[in-house]
């Protein structure tokens, strides 16, 4: 083929563990001015021709055997930087998975016709107006901090109702104003659209590009491509926006970081906080993790001084919070017997009542979509199960018997315990209690918003509008009250996020209210996360998690793993790791007849140690044609 012209150290776009290294291949003279380090190449592996990422362009190699050649340039276009290959193998590292996986996350499916289009310049961006950042304790000096090139990091508890888009949009022309870049991470494509709007309106036209998996491929790829080539410094987007090709980067961001969409469904399933947090240390650029609630993996950056905790004044906090009232303890249920078993206890009620009179809407949040998801005895409250396959009943609408959500089967129900043939709602579903209120407020328009029918915004004026968790849609003018129904839904699930996750949720609703609204969560005021809800104040809840957490030995305190696998094959895994790690193993514990789970939980500074004798053995085992286990680190239902 001629004379080399260097060596192209390549990722081959292989799944196989045993693979994740680079392999050296010989560039070929007439490619010496096209293979560069982030370009697509195609070469020779085995028997196959294989698609790849040149990392790295060297004048020689430490390979002692025959070098092959680079096969053929796919396309010269760097969809890969160096900071980006650098942040993929850390993260890689991290979560026990491959390089080649991090990058197939990383970088989306490539389109021909979009390299040929031509390439544009940057767009000055002016700095912004800081004036409302001033409500918060080093809001102005965060944003001073990004306009002078510095990398601040900060932990921001937004105030109730809060224009977090246009704030998250004026740190991003900030960090743009002094000429460099800066991504933005929010959890689903709702929140990109409001982040889309506010960035357009704040940093001027066709200064930014979003990215999303719901844009299809052509337009990513030329979003992706705009932001590689630096024809815009800001990208904002959903979790794979994390690893965005941004050049100069002087800030990450993340929004809500709780939410569970931020975490990956494909291996090696890494979470977008941990995404940017690693790249924040990489590149020594700014970070803000943003939201209304906090996690303890938040408040541990607070508290171990990496980054400074930005909220609000006492008294900014009661201006713009709504009033918050709790039904559910002895005191409430002595004043008002129904709030231990009503639907809608009588100060829900009337809190609805006097916002649709004020003419505004009503924003009802329950845990759950659909009509009736559980049911029990209506006389002795036993649970319904099916007498076929004892599974549980479920009512599918008005009027019609219960069926069996395991087999199918309509069921004639009669309570083995006290021989009663009626039945209660164990939880309601959205649908259901939309019905419910309609009855309840007669000639008032009732309306749905759930993960399958979301609505973008409520109706104008006096409206009931009964959401789901996360699709809560915004109110013009805020609503006038909010209804947290069926709250022990959330408080009672069988994860050590329960609580965190149902101050997340509740938060989130209760930020679109008005602050002269009312909103009323029916649970007991006794509660610690009720008693933060009522405060407005999730750093001192996120505090306590974490203490709790930490004499529990959980995460964030201690690292943990997660293998799946046929039947004792994660016990075999984790026999063979090395003494002095300090595993300890928690179970295994069935996941179905074929499979089980088994946790691996270390010392927090032992956790990269873990991550990487795990990878080792996941290759060496994949070398040997064993079974594959799945490996997880801090799943999200532990962390």
């Amino acid at each position: 083929m001629g004379e080399s012209s260097g060596i192209a150290a390549v990722c081959i776009d292989q799944a196989l563990p045993q693979l994740d290294r680079l392999f050296d291949y010989r560039i070929p003279e007439d490619l010496a001015d096209q293979v560069r380090p982030g370009c697509r190449v195609k070469v020779r592996f085995g028997s196959r021709k294989v698609s790849g990422f040149v990392i790295e362009v060297k004048p020689s190699t430490d390979f002692t055997g025959k070098l092959l050649w680079v096969s053929d340039l796919v396309s010269p276009e760097v969809v890969v930087s160096a900071e980006v290959a650098r942040l993929a193998r850390a993260v890689a590292d991290r979560y026990a998975g491959t390089l080649a996986d991090v990058l197939r996350l990383a970088v989306p499916e490539r389109r021909v016709r979009v390299e040929a289009e031509a390439v544009g310049e940057a767009l000055p961006v002016a700095a912004p107006d800081s004036r409302a950042w001033r409500r918060y304790n080093a809001g102005e000096a965060f944003l001073r901090a990004l306009r002078e090139t510095k990398s601040p990091k900060a932990v921001w508890g937004a105030l109730a109702g809060e224009d977090w888009p246009a704030r998250f949009a004026e740190a991003a022309a900030a960090t743009a104003s002094a000429g460099r870049g800066a991504v933005l991470v929010v959890p689903d494509q709702a929140d990109l659209d409001r982040l889309d709007a506010a960035l357009a309106a704040v940093l001027g036209p066709d200064r930014h590009v979003t990215l999303s998996a719901q844009m299809g491929p052509t337009k990513r790829y030329r979003a992706f491509l705009k932001a590689a080539r630096g024809e815009v410094r800001v990208v904002a987007g959903t979790r794979a926006a994390a690893f965005a090709p941004v050049a100069d980067l002087g800030l990450v961001t993340i929004w809500d970081d709780g939410d569970e969409s931020h975490v990956d469904r494909h291996a090696p399933y890494p979470h977008a906080r941990e995404v940017i947090l690693t790249r924040a240390n990489l590149a020594d650029a700014a970070c803000l993790v943003g939201g209304y609630g906090r996690t303890p993996q938040a408040q541990l950056l607070v508290e171990t001084r990496w980054a400074v905790d930005m909220t609000a004044p006492r008294d900014e906090i009661r201006s713009a919070t709504p009033r918050i009232v709790p039904i559910g303890d002895e005191a409430d249920l002595e004043r008002d017997p129904s709030g231990g078993t009503a639907r809608l206890p009588t100060v829900a009620w009337e809190a609805a009542r006097a916002a649709l009179a004020a003419d505004r809407p009503v924003l009802v949040q329950v845990p759950r979509r659909g009509y009736v998801p559980a049911v029990s005895c209506q006389r002795c409250r036993t649970r319904a199960a099916c007498p076929n396959c004892s599974g549980p009943l479920r009512l599918l609408g008005a009027r019609r018997a219960p069926v069996c959500g395991w087999c199918g089967t309509m069921v004639d129900f009669r309570c083995a315990e006290c021989g009663s043939g009626r039945v209660r709602a164990v939880i309601i579903g959205a649908e259901r209690t939309a019905e419910e209120l309609a009855q309840a407020f007669p000639g008032v328009q009732v309306v749905e918003s759930t993960g399958a029918e979301r609505l973008d915004a409520a109706p104008g004026g006096a409206a009931v509008v009964v959401a789901t968790p996360g699709v809560e849609p915004l109110a013009l003018e805020g609503y006038g009250a909010v209804l947290l129904l069926d709250t022990w839904a959330l408080l009672t699930r069988a994860e050590l996020t329960a609580s965190e996750e149902a101050l997340r949720r509740w938060m989130n609703a209760i930020a679109l209210a008005r602050p002269d609204g009312t909103a009323v969560v029916v649970a007991d005021g006794g509660l610690a996360v009720v008693q933060a809800l009522l405060r407005w104040d999730p750093a001192w809840f996120a505090a306590r998690e974490l203490a709790e957490r930490a004499e529990l030995g959980f995460p964030p305190v201690m690292k943990f793993a997660a293998l799946t696998g046929p039947n004792g094959e994660a016990e075999k895994l984790a026999a063979d790791l090395p003494s002095d790690l300090g595993v300890e193993a928690i179970g295994p514990i069935p996941v179905d007849e074929h499979t089980e789970r088994l946790l691996l939980r270390v010392r927090r500074r032992d956790g990269a140690a873990l991550a990487s004798t795990l990878a080792k053995a996941t290759a060496e085992r994949a070398s040997a044609k064993a079974d594959p286990v799945r490996i997880q680190i801090d799943p999200r239902e532990i962390a």
